[in-house]
């Protein structure tokens, strides 16, 4: 079954673009395809003028690890683990020295309001709290762009606004690039572009 057809999109940087449609319509497959977590069955991926397809998986792996963050609905944080390590566990991937991983992670920690939550682990903090772990968790390796599904999905109302701040906050003071695919029509309204998908196609 073919779920996506003819999708030709380019994504500046420094923009932030939401993808909206109705359930099925094939959101979240882009979503997999352009954050490199499935493969297209036709077509070519560039992300900083590097050639996707052109990789093997052990490359892709590093690739991903390095150029791409991502936030889920649900925030994935390892339960076992605190604020900081999990927010340092893809530059711990990357090999980056654990003194360097942590005070970056510190710094980020910090920079989204959490420097009194370093060492609570995900079962201490709120959810909106939880998120914004996994935003810096995203950000740790200074990625092109981060990918994000449905990822105030899961917030109370508070919680949503306050990351949805957050994300044009990073857009504007960091430059960082966003493809947010969401529900929340408010949200859409305010990104740099519109993305509608509709039975797997982008419509106006």
């Amino acid at each position: 079954m073919q779920v996506l057809k003819g999708i030709n999109l380019e994504i500046p940087k420094g923009k932030l673009f939401s993808i909206v449609g109705a359930s099925g319509a094939g959101k979240t497959t882009l979503l997999q395809i352009l954050g490199t977590l499935s493969q297209p069955d036709a077509g070519e991926i560039y992300i900083n003028n590097q050639k996707i397809s052109a990789l093997n998986s052990n490359e892709l792996a590093r690739f991903r690890n390095r150029e791409i963050g991502f936030v889920f609905q649900f925030h994935h944080l390892l339960p076992e683990f605190s604020a900081l390590e999990n927010v340092c566990i893809p530059a711990f991937i990357a090999g980056q020295p654990k003194s360097k991983a942590e005070k970056q992670g510190r710094e980020l920690l910090a920079y989204l309001g959490l420097s009194d939550r370093l060492a609570h682990k995900p079962s201490q903090l709120s959810g909106g709290e939880k998120q914004r772990v996994a935003v810096a968790r995203a950000l740790i390796n200074q990625p092109s762009v981060i990918m994000a599904d449905e990822p105030s999905g899961n917030l109370d109302s508070a919680s949503r606004n306050d990351l949805h701040d957050l994300f044009f906050t990073l857009r504007n003071e960091l430059g960082q690039t966003f493809i947010i695919v969401t529900h929340d029509d408010s949200f859409a309204e305010r990104s740099d572009r519109i993305i509608h998908i509709k039975d797997g196609i982008i419509v106006e």
